[in-house]
């Protein structure tokens, strides 16, 4: 006796129906900026990824008619489009606030207090990581290093960098947002909405007065190893031990920016460069 699909309990389901289309002044306009990014690569296929972020910039998020307006002016499959959209998760997949809070928790950031900001956050605005506050205006999340281990904990919105946070100022930072109070990064240009960032990403200019102006750089903390590499190196200075025992001060030495500030930057005598001791084993095999 066999059993109907039904009776095992297994759900065949319907073939899902075919994305919406966009209103047809939206399909136009997004034909016409889609060319201009498709123009700047030999390949349009390459042209995927800063698409893939001009129509999050149009609904906040990737959606199915996103995915299926950048397979038609790619000339690819959804499919095709569907893996790049689902594999990077800068590209979002469901309706998302205008601020996406990011918490950095990878290592450093997380021993330094991420966590603790990360955990305050979600009992402040009564989300869990992913989900939006209620009035639309703040996603939470915690991401992955973002490359500022030197500021850590670090929050980003909308991938605009908050340095050496704290729960009781990421605190003040979400609720600012969500009052719609002007809040600055520490670095980079003034906060714009999540759908304005993304269309920048799309490589559209920002048209912001004074915006592109207050990019910055580097913080002067993310610069200290380049200028060392240079051999513009500050003062040495001399690390008392842990414990505050007693201890000898050494006579401090400056290093010439001709000297190797570190033994592993200078040439070393190994098998490859010493013919005196060549690379190789020293008995033959199996004494």
């Amino acid at each position: 006796m066999t059993t109907s699909s039904s009776e095992r309990g297994v759900g065949l389901g319907m073939p899902e129906l075919p994305p919406p289309a966009y209103p047809d002044d939206v399909r136009a306009r997004l034909e016409r900026d889609a060319r201009e990014v498709i123009a700047r690569y030999p390949d349009s296929r390459s042209a995927l990824l800063p698409l893939l972020h001009l129509v999050q910039s149009e609904e906040g998020y990737v959606t199915r008619t996103g995915m299926k307006f950048c397979a038609d002016v790619l000339e690819l499959t959804t499919a095709e489009v569907t893996a790049v959209a689902t594999f990077y998760t800068m590209y979002r997949r469901r309706p998302s606030g205008d601020y996406q809070v990011g918490v950095c928790t990878n290592t450093l950031c997380a021993v330094m207090g991420g966590d603790a900001i990360f955990e305050t956050l979600q009992e402040h605005l009564g989300v869990g990581n992913g989900e939006t506050t209620g009035d639309g205006k703040v996603t939470l999340e915690h991401i992955e290093c973002n490359a500022a281990c030197d500021y850590a904990p670090v929050v980003m919105v909308n991938w605009e960098f908050f340095d050496n946070q704290t729960p009781a100022s990421a605190t003040r930072l979400v609720d600012d947002l969500r009052a719609g109070e002007p809040v600055e990064p520490t670095r980079g240009a003034r906060l714009c909405t999540f759908k304005e960032t993304a269309r920048i990403l799309a490589g559209f200019p920002d048209d912001r007065p004074g915006a592109v102006a207050e990019g910055g750089s580097a913080g002067a903390a993310s610069l200290v190893g380049l200028r060392l590499a240079k051999g513009e190196a500050h003062p040495a200075r001399v690390v008392h031990p842990r414990d505050g025992g007693p201890h000898e001060e050494e006579p401090v030495h400056d290093p010439s920016p001709s000297e190797h500030l570190s033994s592993h930057d200078a040439p070393q005598d190994t098998s490859a460069s010493d013919p005196a001791h060549p690379a190789g084993p020293s008995a033959e095999e199996g004494e």
